[in-house]
């Protein structure tokens, strides 16, 4: 299990021959992966107990957000979507369809790739990079059904390339290119961000530039018990701006609105955004970071890749000094996820609330 350490890091635990055969043969679900009770709390839009009404996630359209036609309602949209659901998914994003397909390629072939292999690059203990589980909490002795790769992309000098895996042989390759075109496309979001939220865009660009970005490849292998199993249980993202893409379209990710959970049924072609704790602090509230979670399918696997993007002003969390008084109290960037890891790992929902003024 990932343990949290006085130095503010998890110790992440590893993929083992045990549970990868739990993965395979999931007739009985071991233990410490049975979580029934918590895939049970809390109603879900477009079962037979719930009205479908509002179970669409907000879509958001790039090449409108582009054409100065349909810009400026574009932008509305935008910001509604942020401030509603801190949920969308985009449309239209002019990402090079070609690195694209060879980052879903790769990813799909490293995931199948033999466990003895794939633990070639496994996480070590007190280090978040590598291949393991997931995060999970002190609360609780429970693991999630997935298999997870986490590495830090950017700056380069903060890599640690003995995590990045050398099989397939292209992959290193094609993780470089894609952490190129998403800082591009978290770049174009938040100017438009910036233009909805009425700050200048140079000011909120700033927050971002030079800061980490990093990624989590997550594989959901399918389970003949799903009611009894969570592939990401209940969590807000602890960075600023979160880009997930598809590998398949086996849904599984569910946002809470309402006291509700919404499916999200993935777009063909589309990325789904969402705000974290940091850029909801920076928008002084207006943005919101929202939970979420994933459930699994009985019969297909699914895998994501997901990319996040921190931010800090002078390496401090705190609103934009444009957005008006302060709603949330100032912390060091280390502070911050010491904070938000401990509060995670105590099962708490949201650390900034700890810090609303």
């Amino acid at each position: 299990m990932a343990r949290f350490h006085e130095t503010g890091v998890f110790k992440r635990e590893i993929i083992t021959e045990d549970a990868a055969m739990a993965f395979v043969n999931s007739y009985q679900i071991p233990d410490r992966y049975n979580r029934a009770d918590e895939v049970q709390v809390g109603a879900v839009v477009g079962n037979d107990k719930v009205t479908n009404e509002g179970y669409g996630l907000p879509v958001v359209d790039m090449a409108r957000l582009l054409d100065p036609e349909h810009r400026e309602k574009e932008i509305a949209w935008l910001g509604s979507a942020c401030r509603d659901w801190g949920f969308f998914q985009l449309i239209n994003h002019g990402v090079d369809e070609v690195v694209i397909e060879q980052m879903k390629g790769n990813t799909l072939q490293f995931f199948e790739l033999p466990l003895e292999d794939k633990n070639s690059v496994a996480a070590r203990p007190y280090s978040i990079e590598g291949f393991g589980h997931h995060f999970n909490r002190l609360s609780t002795d429970k693991l999630e059904w997935a298999e997870s790769m986490l590495l830090n992309l950017q700056p380069t000098n903060e890599r640690k390339i003995e995590f990045w895996p050398s099989k397939p042989p292209t992959f290193r390759d094609s993780i470089e290119n894609y952490s190129k075109e998403m800082w591009n496309l978290a770049t174009q979001l938040l100017t438009f961000m910036a233009s909805d939220l009425g700050v200048d865009q140079e000011t909120l660009l700033a927050a971002f530039r030079g800061k980490r970005q990093s990624s989590s490849l997550h594989r959901y292998p399918p389970c003949r018990h799903p009611e009894k199993v969570m592939g990401a249980a209940p969590h807000t993202d602890g960075l600023a701006l979160t880009i997930l893409l598809h590998v398949d379209d086996t849904p599984g990710l569910q946002i809470s609105k309402d006291g509700l959970w919404h499916p999200v049924q993935p777009l063909p072609g589309a990325f789904v955004i969402n705000i974290g704790e940091i850029l909801e602090v920076l928008t002084n509230g207006s943005y919101k970071s929202v939970l979420h979670r994933v459930l699994v399918d009985a019969e297909r696997g699914r895998a994501t890749i997901v990319v996040f993007h921190d931010a800090s002003i002078g390496g401090v969390v705190k609103p934009l000094p444009e957005l008006g008084e302060a709603r949330y109290r100032s912390i060091e960037r280390p502070e911050f996820s010491k904070g938000f890891l401990r509060a995670l790992s105590h099962g708490k929902e949201r650390f900034l609330d700890t810090l609303k003024i």
